[in-house]
C-alpha cells in the first residue's frame, strides 16, 4: 500500500511540475513577443525609447486580433512592466457596435503617467470608453501626444483589412507573476 501511495504521489508531483513548466513556457513566449513588439514600436518612432525609459509602467499587447460583422470584438494578452521589469500578465477584451466588417491584427502599448494610474490598471479600474483614442505609431507620433487620465495609448497595425465606423470600449484584466 505504501508503494502505491508513493507512486501516486510521484505522479501528482510530476503532473503539477509539468503544468507549471508549460505555464512558464507560455509566459516566456509572451515576454519574448512583447520584446519584439517593443522593438517594432521603437523602430517606428525614435521618440519611443524615451517613453519606455521614463514611464513608471507600461503594458504591451503584442498580438491583438479583431474581427467584426456589424458587432465586433477584439482580444489579446500582454505583459505589464514596472520600471521596465515584467511583473504580471494582462488581458484585453473589446466589444464594438456599428458599421464594421473584416478582421485585423495589431499591437498596443499603454504607458502609465504615474504610480496611481499604474495601480488603477492593476486593480482592474482601467476601462476605455468610446471617447478614448489611440495614436497610430509612425515617425514622430510620440512628439505631440499627451497623457489623458493618466494613460497614453499607441497602436501599430500588423495586418488585415477592416472597414469600421463603430463605437465600443476596452476592458483589462491583470494577474501578477
Amino acid at each position: 500500500m505504501k508503494s502505491f501511495i508513493q507512486k501516486i504521489s510521484i505522479l501528482l508531483v510530476t503532473l503539477v511540475s509539468s503544468s507549471l513548466i508549460f505555464a512558464q513556457d507560455k509566459s516566456d513566449k509572451l515576454i519574448a513577443d512583447c520584446a519584439a513588439a517593443k522593438e517594432a514600436f521603437i523602430k517606428a518612432d525614435s521618440l519611443m525609447p524615451h517613453m519606455f525609459n521614463t514611464a513608471p509602467g507600461y503594458v504591451i499587447f503584442p498580438n491583438i486580433g479583431k474581427g467584426a460583422i456589424g458587432v465586433g470584438g477584439a482580444a489579446g494578452n500582454g505583459i505589464l512592466y514596472e520600471h521596465s521589469k515584467p511583473v504580471g500578465k494582462a488581458d484585453m477584451t473589446q466589444v464594438t457596435v456599428g458599421f464594421q466588417f473584416g478582421g485585423k491584427a495589431y499591437r498596443e502599448v499603454i504607458f502609465f503617467e504615474d504610480q496611481a494610474a499604474l495601480e488603477n490598471f492593476k486593480a482592474g479600474k482601467l476601462k476605455f470608453s468610446a471617447q478614448a483614442s489611440a495614436v497610430a505609431v509612425k515617425t514622430g507620433a510620440a512628439a505631440n501626444v499627451k497623457y489623458t487620465e493618466g494613460v497614453m495609448v499607441f497602436t501599430q497595425e500588423k495586418g488585415g483589412l477592416m472597414y469600421e465606423a463603430a463605437i465600443g470600449g476596452q476592458k483589462f484584466g491583470y494577474n501578477s507573476f
